[in-house]
């Protein structure tokens, strides 16, 4: 796997799990400390089903996205929804979404240790690399992922604006008690905002372990790079989720890479500094992120100045 295509397949999932983060802040408010933990889960469905049924993980895939969907429709009624009615901060309510990525973390610690067991095999670390297909010299997993991608941006297109249930969902992601007035259930909104992000976060995790090693605290590492591609890009805004998926997945990758050139792998272990940074910068200079900035206006500036 070549750095470039590297870099864009991993983007490509993180975009993935951004997006889903995303959702679930403008209907909720609640920043979802589980979501590294929902791509786990995801990853471990497509490897207890390629061991016992012999499922290749892209079979699997319409498997993770309704198995992952439900665990965030869990996550919403048991976890949070209790909690938000009555009248839970903002705080509260992320200290909750912690404690559920620990747990969900044990979970899938027994869960490994119990299917491993099974079907004899070592699934406390996994790579599905070796199952991959080959097109055009490229792993199939960059093909895959882009296909996934445009699809997922043209069901939001259509859903968003071609839907009246689409409708309601930005209505209620705009001013929940707006429309509330104008008779829309938000209820709904917010059960199917958490229903896609576990979904999308299940599609993510079972493809993964085409670009790299599983373990149980995969979920703790990629959650950085999922919280500041969201951030970076704009809370508020799928668009900016888009934007910042894209702009972290890259960077982390390339700017890693070329860093372990200069100063040797051991670069490698501190790739997290890289969306940090980004983080940092932005909180400092655009706490809205990318997506609050008037591209139209500084555009209109460079042409008056040149």
């Amino acid at each position: 796997m070549g750095v470039f295509d590297g870099a864009i397949i991993y983007a490509n999932l993180l975009v993935l799990l951004s997006i889903g983060l995303t959702m679930t802040y403008i209907t909720t408010s609640v920043p979802n400390f589980a979501q590294g933990s929902f791509a786990v889960f995801g990853s471990y469905i497509s490897f207890t089903l390629f061991k016992l049924l012999k499922i290749h993980p892209y079979f699997s895939l319409p498997i993770s996205f309704i198995l992952g969907g439900l665990l965030g429709i869990l996550t919403y009624l048991t976890v949070l929804r209790p909690l938000i009615n009555k009248g839970a901060s903002v705080v509260i309510l992320m200290i909750a979404t912690l404690a559920w990525d620990l747990i969900l973390f044990g979970f899938i610690g027994i869960f490994s240790e119990y299917i491993g067991k099974i079907t004899k095999s070592y699934a406390t670390k996994f790579i599905f690399t070796p199952f991959d297909f080959k097109l055009f010299g490229l792993n199939g997993i960059f093909f895959v992922s882009m296909a996934v991608i445009i699809l997922l941006l043209l069901f939001l297109f259509i859903l968003l604006y071609k839907t009246k249930f689409g409708i309601a969902l930005r209505a209620s992601m705009e001013n929940p008690n707006l429309a509330e007035v104008m008779g829309i259930n938000v209820e709904y909104t917010r059960v199917f905002s958490w229903f896609l992000s576990g979904a999308l976060a299940g599609i993510a995790g079972s493809l993964l372990p085409f670009k790299q090693e599983i373990v149980q605290s995969t979920g703790a590492m990629i959650i950085v790079s999922i919280f500041a591609a969201s951030i970076v890009g704009g809370l508020g805004s799928i668009y900016g989720a888009l934007l910042g998926g894209y702009l972290i997945g890259l960077s982390e990758s390339l700017i890693t890479f070329y860093l372990s050139k200069l100063f040797g792998t051991g670069v490698l272990v501190y790739s997290k500094v890289i969306p940090l940074i980004f983080l940092i910068i932005t909180l400092l200079f655009i706490p809205q992120g990318l997506s609050s900035i008037k591209w139209e206006r500084w555009r209109k500036l460079i042409c008056l100045r040149a």
